[in-house]
């Protein structure tokens, strides 16, 4: 574990082992050309943080890939996430044009090129598979963001990763029970190490539901300065404030119109009134 600037940079133990055993297999370059490219793709997503003004916790290399972590008070706009998250696959894409380029003047050996290329083409089309954590299910998850609600965008986006995931398990299986062949080792792997993420994101969803409504408090004088129009939410006095505010939006001011059995508007509140109505002991009622 080394620490460069506050960015800590980490090997998973899994991973160390793999390479150490890549040494006798004779397959330590192949394995040393998937770190690199991993690095790098992670290095993107890391430029593109530091570029947009959020802060990298961290950089962590797995045995099958590698994710930056950043620092996510709950207030990061959808449109910074979406593009951290491209900026991954997007180191990919200039390597395979700068291998290329190499190849077409026989500046490396050929079969380097050939491995090196289809390295990165895995890597970014698996990072961009529509499930989470990678890039395409963080992309998918934050243009859902700004169409649905909030809350209910942490939950399908995870019950179809969780659901995916399981299925890459599956999949890895299926020549064992088909009598087709082998375990898939590889993707079983894969595939467990997304059930798990999916699984501990889920469980973690009030937890960051609070994070984002702790974090929108700059949002109103964002959307001013935008001219930006609030959005409506309206709501009878007697609904809970939690069911009030899981139809907040990401990105998207909020204005409460509480109306009476009748339908007359009896109170106009600011979405501050809610939510700090809701954080105050006993709260979560009217």
């Amino acid at each position: 574990m080394i620490n460069i600037r506050g960015v800590t940079l980490a090997l998973h133990p899994l991973f160390v082992l793999i390479m150490l055993a890549s040494v006798f297999t004779g397959q330590f370059i192949e394995l040393i050309t998937l770190f690199a490219i991993v690095f790098i793709h992670e290095l993107g997503h890391a430029a593109a943080a530091f570029l947009l003004g959020v802060r990298v916790v961290s950089i962590q290399l797995l045995p099958f890939g590698g994710v930056a972590v950043l620092e996510d008070r709950g207030c990061m706009p959808a449109w910074k996430e979406i593009i951290i998250a491209l900026a991954g696959p997007l180191q990919n894409v200039w390597m395979i044009l700068v291998l290329m380029f190499l190849d077409r003047f026989h500046w490396v050996n050929n079969e380097f090129v050939i491995y090196a290329i289809n390295g990165n083409m895995i890597i970014a089309l698996f990072n961009l598979l529509p499930v989470l954590p990678l890039d395409g299910g963080k992309i998918v998850q934050a243009l859902l963001s700004l169409r649905l609600p909030y809350h209910l965008t942490l939950l399908w986006t995870l019950r179809t990763s969780i659901l995916f995931s399981a299925l890459f398990c599956l999949y890895a299986a299926l020549p064992v029970w088909l009598n087709t062949g082998g375990l898939q080792l590889n993707m079983l792997a894969v595939g467990i190490f997304l059930l798990y993420s999916n699984l501990v994101d889920y469980r973690n969803i009030p937890y960051r539901f609070v994070r984002f409504l702790l974090g929108r408090d700059a949002l109103f004088y964002q959307q001013a300065v935008q001219g930006n129009f609030a959005v409506p939410i309206f709501s009878l006095p007697v609904k809970h404030l939690d069911s009030i505010l899981r139809l907040f939006r990401r990105d998207r001011y909020h204005i409460i119109y509480v109306m009476n059995e009748h339908g007359k508007i009896i109170a106009v509140l600011p979405e501050q009134r809610i939510i700090r109505s809701y954080f105050k002991p006993n709260g979560g009622g009217t």
